[in-house]
């Protein structure tokens, strides 16, 4: 999968304005923590997560990728009618149907000639609408579109709380399927991408690659159990190994183009799932960990919007500049990796 002429030209993102540290957290659960005999700080300690990020209630998740999708505009001073193709890509969606696409399309007030639709692929989402839209505009379907994500944790943090308060006869190997929900947060964010001119200092999008092992499907899963309260089940370990596993058999296709190695890699972009997993991924990939710009321990784990909201936020901050290249890792419950080349 290699591309000429695709441009990433502007990223925004929105963080949501309650913070909740990992503290807070286990303050709330502190019955669960005296009855089992767990330290405190095991939540931080465990994850490398000291806080996350919340939408005041009542926040859907066009809402959230609406104002992410506004700051893009307004951050490329573009005109909403020009904008020829929207994406959502969040694992949170505003209802079965419609589209939420179609709800972030109307807050934006984009054209009706505008292409739009959801795409959803877990944590992979918004890595997956980027080659979407980049093959749209790499066979000159589209001249332009953005990418949208909204993630919105509360009910899953709310719910995984309760469900453990609830339940007096849970043991410490009960509870740890439910851990990794506590590490989810909230936000939103946008890329707009277009046909690259030959005078625009933009990032590009070169190439990318990606592996399947679907075997493992069942390590991670959630939904509504009483149609009201969303829950997950991981089984962290089993996921952390799985999916290191297949990102290690993604990285070998990706790594052995010339280029591409990652001695020729300025940055690394990963999904933000846990200390632990960002250790295992790169010492199984042989890679220089000095090189892993995070954004785990300040927003957790955001879904769709991880990989991308941290690639924003480095060039935001001056860690990824013209001249270098960056490669995006995401791994995705189910189990799918996908992997990115990226050039400015």
């Amino acid at each position: 999968m290699n591309y000429s002429r695709v441009c990433l030209h502007t990223f925004a993102y929105e963080l949501p304005p309650q913070v909740v540290t990992s503290a807070d957290i286990e303050e709330r659960l502190a019955p669960l923590y005296e009855r089992l005999k767990l330290p405190a700080g095991r939540l931080e300690l465990m994850s490398g997560i000291r806080e996350r990020r919340l939408w005041n209630p009542g926040t859907t998740p066009s809402q959230g990728a609406a104002l992410a999708g506004k700051a893009v505009l307004d951050k490329a001073d573009l005109d909403p009618e020009a904008i020829e193709c929207l994406i959502f890509t969040s694992v949170s969606r505003d209802m079965m149907e419609p589209a939420t696409a179609s709800f972030v399309h109307n807050q934006l007030g984009l054209s009706e000639d505008c292409f739009l639709f959801d795409l959803s692929n877990a944590c992979l989402g918004f890595l997956d609408g980027m080659v979407m839209l980049a093959n749209m505009i790499e066979l000159g379907q589209v001249r332009n579109g953005l990418v949208v994500a909204g993630e919105t944790a509360e009910e899953l943090v709310e719910s995984t709380i309760q469900s453990l308060l609830a339940d007096t006869d849970l043991s410490r190997k009960q509870i740890k399927p439910a851990f990794a929900s506590l590490t989810i947060g909230s936000g939103s964010v946008a890329l707009y991408m277009c046909g690259l001119q030959p005078t625009m200092d933009r990032p590009r999008l070169i190439r990318g690659g990606w592996k399947a092992n679907t075997s493992y499907s069942n390590l991670c899963q959630g939904a509504q159990s009483d149609g009201n309260t969303t829950l997950m089940n991981t089984n962290s370990e089993e996921l952390l190994r799985r999916g290191v596993e297949t990102a290690h058999l993604a990285w070998q296709d990706f790594a052995s183009v010339p280029g591409w190695s990652g001695d020729d890699i300025d940055q690394f972009f990963c999904h933000q799932v846990g200390s632990a997993h960002a250790r295992l991924l790169f010492d199984t990939l042989g890679l220089d960990v000095e090189k892993n710009f995070e954004t785990l321990g300040q927003l957790g784990n955001v879904g769709s919007v991880s990989a991308p909201i941290t690639m924003a936020m480095a060039m935001e901050q001056g860690c990824y500049t013209h001249g270098q290249k960056a490669a995006i890792l995401g791994i995705g419950s189910g189990i799918n990796c996908l992997m990115l080349g990226v050039e400015w």
